[in-house]
């Protein structure tokens, strides 16, 4: 595939206004995006104009997202210059019509917990201080990997009373990760890295837009919700041929080594060390579009004020709260068809089976009981660690991830951290080492590494043992798992 082109009249077909923004979109995008179709960018597009603010923090469309605006600012200009005849008492009138749909803010704030405070940064901090206060609030908790997102931060909890949060869930619904535990000699790592390398190569795919030629049906794809939801229907053939790949950023599949830590594991694994997959991805275009659309319909449903406008809800007695959930679900059991089509491939071409799967969401909201009482637990970029409930936390290219067990500790709302948590942003993070210095990193550290950015190397993570350490109380580990062989978005 050639270099991206994209013409006037490619953006204005999916509304970008007359003016300079256009070109400067034209410019830009083709050095954002590489092996992806101008259809494909043209779709991800779409929700940058609705909503250019959401995307200013985006790498790949802040440029284009400033540039929508600035010229949005331009007309508006324009336009209050050519209708200055407007009568002030029309103009208090239309206030008041907008603020009787304002819902305020409780002057008193949910108390809740945050573990391991040293490593959250104020910025996440400053976000949850905001949504306890939300109308809807029961309880919250913020994890030990936490930095500042949008609206609800990662690594927030939120349990609301009968109301969801499309961004309390986050745009990569069903986010997960998936675990697979061969009976195999973890020194195959070593003794056959270049046919694991082929694996990985032949049997993912990676990045935005990115679709499969050919692929198979999946009992997934014939949910009912498809055809009772006439957005969820028009993506039904998109999430067909994205069955299987994974995202870009942080998403991974990788081969390393689980040492199994713990005898008395559910899996009747004897302590010791074995080959195992991991992936990490979620819904793909599904969710991405799923969750643009209701937060677009929960912030005109529920206006908030200026920042706290990102954690508008739906009552889920209303149809579009039942809606957003239905989709949501779908697009959860869609994340994890994606994971078991990667696994089963993988296993395939080893030609063995896993005898152990493990896997968990961490962007997600679920009906709960806490307290005594039901609620709607949010988390986003949070792990689900109820009494027994297993899950996999990981910590870094360089850094061994967790197979962990929850303790059921409602204080966090039976919750646990999704990962080690960015120490620093995508920017800064690219500015902290170059490519000739990650390559001796992990040539240091024994890793191979297929694709990824330098906004993913190692020093942008916090040191998941610490991350660990602040959680005692709400898991208990069972076993590691060491990175060896990593594929990522180029």
């Amino acid at each position: 595939m050639g270099k991206l082109r994209i013409t006037g009249k490619d953006l204005r077909s999916i509304g970008f206004p007359e003016g300079r923004c256009v070109q400067i979109a034209i410019n830009d995008l083709p050095n954002r995006f590489k092996k992806v179709s101008h259809y494909a960018v043209l779709d991800l597009l779409k929700p940058v104009v609705e909503n250019p603010f959401d995307f200013l923090e985006d790498e790949r469309f802040a440029v284009t997202a400033a540039a929508l605006i600035e010229q949005h600012q331009y007309d508006l200009k324009k336009s209050a210059t050519r209708h200055a005849e407007v009568s002030e008492e029309l103009l208090n009138k239309l206030r008041s019509l907008r603020n009787e749909n304002v819902k305020g803010l409780n002057e008193e704030k949910v108390d809740y917990p945050l573990y391991g405070k040293e490593f959250i940064e104020q910025g996440a901090i400053n976000q949850m201080e905001i949504a306890v206060r939300l109308p809807v609030t029961v309880a919250g908790a913020l994890m030990p990997d936490a930095h500042q997102g949008y609206g609800l931060p990662i690594g927030g909890v939120l349990a609301t009373e009968n109301a969801v949060i499309p961004y309390g869930v986050g745009v990569d619904i069903g986010c997960r990760m998936c675990l697979s535990i061969y009976d195999l000699p973890a020194g195959l790592v070593s003794d056959q890295k270049d046919h694991l390398k082929t694996i990985l190569d032949k049997n993912t795919l990676f990045g935005a837009g990115q679709e499969f030629k050919n692929n198979k049906d999946h009992e997934v794809l014939d949910n009912k919700a498809f055809n009772e939801n006439p957005l969820l229907k028009s993506l039904q053939m998109k999430a067909a041929k994205q069955l299987g790949s994974s995202g870009s950023g942080n998403h991974f599949v990788e081969f390393g080594i689980v040492e199994i830590t713990d005898p008395n594991n559910e899996f009747k694994i004897p302590v010791g060390n074995y080959l195992s997959a991991l992936s990490h991805s979620g819904s793909r275009g599904l969710g991405a579009t799923i969750a643009n659309h209701y937060t677009k319909v929960a912030m005109q449903k529920c206006v908030l004020p200026q920042d706290a406008k990102h954690l508008a809800w739906l009552d889920l007695n209303t149809q579009e709260g039942q809606e957003y959930w239905i989709a949501m679900n779908l697009a959860g059991d869609y994340a994890s068809a994606c994971h078991h089509r990667i696994h089963e491939k993988m296993a395939e071409a080893l030609g063995e089976h896993p005898i152990a799967v493990i896997e968990n969401h961490h962007n997600f909201a679920w009906k709960e009981t806490w307290n005594g009482k039901e609620v709607i637990t949010h988390r986003k970029g949070a792990t689900p660690a109820g009494k027994n409930v297993l899950g996999i936390i990981p910590g870094s290219m360089t850094a061994p991830g967790f197979i962990v067990r929850g303790k059921g500790n409602e204080t966090s709302i039976n919750s646990a951290s999704h990962g080690a948590g960015r120490r620093l942003s995508r920017t800064q993070a690219e500015k902290s080492i170059t490519r000739p210095e990650l390559n001796k990193l992990l040539t240091d550290e024994g890793i191979t590494l297929i694709g990824g950015g330098l906004d993913e190397n190692p020093r942008a993570y916090k040191d998941i043992r610490d991350v660990m350490k602040a959680q005692t109380d709400l898991v208990e580990v069972l076993g590691l798992f060491y990175p060896k062989i990593v594929k990522m978005d180029t």
